[in-house]
């Protein structure tokens, strides 16, 4: 699907006429099969990618090195956070009956898929950049967002910029009216939704975001965080983490429908979050299997929320360091070592399947 909206968008944009049709076969036929980014993104743009193809490189050592930092950064984030955290989020979800157990599992599903997703485009952008290719930033930091609107301006950016583009505007985005426009957000969530798998609990996965982005096209709010690098203090205002937590905590619950294998699932894991806690005989038993890992959890989330935090307004996690030599490549060594021994046990890569 990454590969076939890469294509439409060339098509769509030739037949408008913002671009002129490729008239070489190698640069056009690099761009459509570009081994970095074509299985899950970012979705790129003829118009970004195409020329670099066909205009002469240099290799750049600076870009190199910002390159490998992001790719370490993107390998940490897959091997170290998601696999750990998918062997987790198996576990605990597997015990459907007990609350606690539910809350663990989508907590963790909620970073792995994060994780899972960014850690392979910071991958993808970091290796392009060892060619000299410069492909789109496909996340920032989307879990710091502080209400829907913003978390969608910031998670998966090139398919989200990709429905607003060919399918949102084209139907007329916010220019005609409140109800067309209402009208035209369900419309691109419900594809989105769809774009994920002929299943109902995705359509339900992006009905419910639609429903959650309503207040703030109703109170015109959704706009209100355009500029996703504007968080400037260091620490966050009570107000700042208020917003956070609960745009978190609305996200998490739409991922139940995302991980849920039907419907029901998803409805009777729901209830048993909110209103399971009668009976808490067997909690321990639902985490057994997984208990290396959940001692490891706690460390894993600080060194993913510090270092992302301290670099929410940098292109990607590693992307400010100190300056100090010995400092950074002790940063390095760690990262390296945390990957060769804390990784989990070995995860496809969740958006391979769409």
């Amino acid at each position: 699907s990454f590969y076939t909206f890469q294509t439409l968008s060339y098509n769509i944009d030739v037949y408008r006429g913002k671009i002129e049709p490729s008239r070489d076969p190698i640069a056009f036929f690099t761009f459509i099969s570009y081994f970095p980014q074509l299985v899950a993104g970012p979705i790129e743009r003829a118009c970004n990618l195409l020329p670099q193809f066909q205009n002469d490189r240099k290799f750049s050592y600076e870009d190199a090195q910002d390159g490998c930092r992001q790719a370490l950064w993107g390998f940490f984030k897959k091997c170290v956070i998601a696999d750990n955290c998918a062997i987790i989020a198996n576990t605990t979800l597997a015990h459907g009956e007990n609350p606690v157990a539910l809350w663990i599992g989508i907590f963790c599903f909620s970073l792995q898929i994060y994780c899972d997703f960014s850690g392979y485009s910071d991958i993808a952008i970091g290796t392009s950049k060892l060619f000299g290719i410069k492909l789109m930033n496909n996340f920032a930091f989307p879990y710091f967002s502080r209400n829907i609107g913003e978390f969608w301006r910031r998670w998966h950016i090139s398919l989200n910029t990709w429905f607003r583009d060919y399918v949102y505007i084209p139907l007329g985005g916010s220019r005609e009216g409140v109800k067309k426009q209402i009208r035209n957000t369900y419309v691109i969530f419900l594809l989105s939704g769809l774009w994920h798998g002929a299943n109902w609990t995705f359509l339900a996965w992006g009905g419910i975001h639609a429903t959650c982005f309503l207040p703030g096209i109703l109170t015109n709010v959704n706009r209100k965080y355009l500029d996703v690098t504007a968080q400037n203090s260091m620490l966050p205002s009570w107000r700042e983490l208020r917003d956070i937590a609960k745009t978190f905590l609305i996200v998490m619950l739409c991922w139940v429908f995302f991980r849920a294998e039907n419907i029901a699932e998803a409805f009777q894991w729901l209830k048993t979050m909110f209103f399971g806690w009668f009976d808490l005989s067997n909690v321990s038993e639902a985490w057994k299997p997984c208990r290396d890992e959940l001692r490891l959890l706690p460390y894993i989330f600080a060194a993913l929320l510090i270092v992302e935090w301290i670099n929410r307004r940098c292109e990607y996690g590693l992307a400010r360091l100190p300056k100090i030599p010995v400092l950074r490549y002790l940063i390095y060594w760690v990262l390296i070592l945390c990957c060769l021994f804390f990784r989990g046990q070995q995860q496809t890569f969740i958006y391979f399947q769409f």
